[in-house]
Parts: structure tokens; C-alpha cells; sequence
């Protein structure tokens, strides 16, 4: 039975969705003569809110990492519209990637750590190939303590993170929620976000995928190309 194609994420449509508008309409649409800072900010959460929605019904798909921004979106606005104070949006923003690295922590005892989503996938890797490679060696002991590895990277990347996004959190959002001033001070923690958690957690999930498919190369004999997941008209038999 052939495997059905996982459709690829739009990647320039979520960068649009989830980071260009939303900051847009904080910073420049949440004032009382445009949006207001309420209607602002409902607008700006929509969109990110819209694109998770449209994406998980295109493509089937919902990981840990989705569920968790979509979770984001709903407090901003909850703590947003309840107009609570900005501590709690910095405990917000520090919890959330703290929470990830937790996960990813505790899913290490699990059948399926969470780092197995997040690298060792199909998408990505030659699975079918890279397990036949590993139970002919005998080397699946040692690919354990690789995915260990890789977890502990990523997870303290993920609590180093949140750290930061806090720290910038208390720093930034100074004024009332519910004013147009507080709308752009949230734009500005958008893009500080960005930098302070997106890009290093990145950087380290790609050093991670990094020490894992260097990694399986020694474990499997396999080389880069073999491991990686080819097309269709690329794609080798996997060993018998």
C-alpha cells in the first residue's frame, strides 16, 4: 500500500499569518481611529488563530509544537481582553518554551519522546531505511542514547528560552492591557519573541539534527543521502 504524502507547510504564508500581520495591526492598526486597541488585538490573534486552523484541516497534521502556539494565541487574547496586568503576559511567554523543554524532558521515558516528532521523522529522514540499518547492526541501544542526547539540547534550549522571553516580557510590556500603547509594546515583544526564542531554539534543533544524522551514519553505515528522505524517483529500495 503506498504511503500517503504529507503535504508541506506553506512556509512564507506562516511567517506572514503568524508574524508580519499580527505585528502589523498591533503596532499600526490598534488606535482609536482605526481598530482600537481591543478590536486591534482580537484582529492581529485572529490571524495566527485562522492559519492553524486552515493548516491542520489542508494537511491532516497537529503536533506538540502546533497545539502549544495555538494555546499561546488563545492566552494572549484571554489575558489581553481581561486586561490583567503584564506580569502575567511575561509568565505567559516564559512558560510556554519552558513547558516545551519539560515535555520534551519527560517524554524521554515514553514510547514516543517528543524529539522523534521533532527530527526523527518521515518527512525528514528515511525512517523505513534508517531502522533496517540499525536492527541489522544492532546498533538500536546506541540510537537511544542518541535521541537522549539530542533531547537534553533541545530541551535546555527550550528553558533557556524561556528565560529570555520573560526577562524581555517584564522589560517591555509596561503599559495597561486594553490601550493602544500596550498593543504596540505586545508588537515589539512579537518580534523580540522572535529573536529570543525562535531563532536560538532553531539554531539548536538544527545542531541537534545535526548530531543525529551524524550520528546514524556511524550506526548504519549509511551515508547522508541514504538517510535522508528522497523522492520517489530517487529513492532506493531500503535493505532487506
Amino acid at each position: 500500500m503506498p504511503e500517503t504524502k504529507i503535504k508541506r507547510e506553506n512556509l512564507v504564508i506562516n511567517i506572514v499569518c503568524n508574524i508580519v500581520v499580527p505585528t502589523f495591526v498591533l503596532s499600526k492598526l490598534s488606535g482609536d481611529h482605526w481598530l482600537g486597541p481591543v478590536g486591534g488585538l482580537v484582529v492581529a490573534l485572529a490571524f495566527p488563530l485562522g492559519y492553524g486552523i486552515y493548516d491542520f484541516a489542508r494537511r491532516r497534521r497537529m503536533n506538540f509544537i502546533s497545539i502549544l502556539g495555538i494555546v499561546s494565541v488563545l492566552l494572549t487574547g484571554g489575558l489581553g481582553l481581561l486586561k490583567l496586568d503584564g506580569f502575567w503576559f511575561a509568565v505567559k511567554d516564559g512558560a510556554l518554551p519552558a513547558l516545551i523543554g519539560v515535555a520534551v524532558l519527560a517524554s524521554m521515558r515514553s514510547k514516543q519522546p517528543v524529539v522523534l516528532e521533532l527530527i526523527y521523522n518521515p518527512q525528514v529522514i528515511d525512517v523505513e531505511r534508517v531502522d533496517a540499518a540499525l536492527a541489522e547492526r544492532g546498533t538500536q541501544n546506541d540510537f537511544s542514547r542518541l535521541i537522549q542526547k539530542a533531547s537534553y539540547l533541545i530541551a535546555f534550549a527550550m528553558l533557556v528560552s524561556g528565560v529570555l522571553n520573560y526577562s524581555f516580557a517584564r522589560a517591555i510590556i509596561r503599559s495597561p492591557a486594553g490601550t493602544e500603547a500596550f498593543n504596540q509594546e505586545l508588537a515589539k515583544m512579537h518580534w523580540v519573541s522572535l529573536l529570543g526564542l525562535s531563532i536560538p531554539s532553531m539554531a539548536m534543533m538544527l545542531y541537534a539534527l545535526w548530531q543525529v544524522l551524524k550520528g546514524l551514519q556511524g550506526l548504519t553505515g549509511l551515508t547522508l543521502d541514504e538517510i535522508l528522505r528522497q523522492t520517489d524517483e530517487k529513492k532506493e529500495p531500503a535493505p532487506k
